[in-house]
């Protein structure tokens, strides 16, 4: 279990302009904290930083009380807006190609039975059957390689979740499964979650706590019943496939 502590955080864009900019939050351990804004509010930067893939201009970020070292990524199930996946490969590779997992079982594909077993199950929670493993990740949909990305993160058992809009791509009801998923994975590891989300609806069924971002800047930091008294978030479209 990792608390994360984020002190005085800005980011900047190439350009000059801020992305965040004195963002401070605390994320106890094994919290799922939702973070929702209009595009371009600054949630891909927030856990982008979070995964100390971008550096601050200022502030910090500590993981329990520490700065970022080498072994944080293997901690980290991290889900992409992109999905980040290897379309030549197949749908199991995919899911197995995680940080803990010694490299010559990447190239050899002789994966611990524990190992494939929890990545066949995560799938199958997914709603993507046996007959999904060998097929490769671009011949999926959208929305499919989207819950191949949601079992790549989760397999490792990690104590950190960032997730980048992780169901923008799926429709209602299978949003809610992908979340119900998460959620409780998270909770049975004890894993700390920061997930931006479009759909306010869904912050407020599956967080704990939920922070809102406009221009960089928290402007809600709060429970999902005190956000029903605050001003709504501004509507963006939300993509359905």
């Amino acid at each position: 279990m990792i608390d994360i502590g984020i002190a005085g955080l800005g980011v900047r864009h190439a350009g000059g302009d801020a992305a965040l900019a004195d963002v401070t939050l605390h994320l106890p351990a094994g919290q799922f904290c939702a973070v929702l804004g209009a595009s371009g509010a600054g949630k891909s930067t927030l856990l982008r930083a979070a995964a100390a893939l971008v550096d601050a201009s200022e502030g910090r970020i500590l993981y329990d009380g520490r700065a970022a070292d080498r072994a944080l990524p293997r901690r980290i199930g991290l889900i992409p807006q992109d999905f980040g996946l290897c379309g030549r490969a197949s749908v199991a590779q995919n899911v197995m190609a995680v940080a803990d997992i010694a490299s010559w079982r990447r190239f050899t594909g002789l994966y611990p039975h524990p190992d494939r077993d929890r990545a066949a199950r995560l799938l199958a929670g997914l709603g993507l059957d046996e007959t999904h493993l060998g097929r490769r990740a671009d011949s999926l949909s959208g929305g499919q390689q989207q819950r191949v990305a949601v079992a790549r993160a989760l397999v490792h058992r990690p104590a950190i979740i960032l997730a980048d809009e992780p169901v923008a791509s799926l429709d209602p009801a299978t949003s809610e499964a992908t979340l119900a998923l998460l959620r409780d994975e998270a909770r049975s590891l004890g894993a700390t979650v920061l997930c931006s989300l479009h759909q306010p609806a869904l912050a407020r069924q599956f967080a704990d706590r939920i922070v809102m971002l406009d221009a960089g800047r928290v402007v809600f930091d709060g429970t999902p019943a005190a956000l029903d008294g605050h001003a709504a978030p501004p509507r963006v479209r939300v993509v359905a496939r």
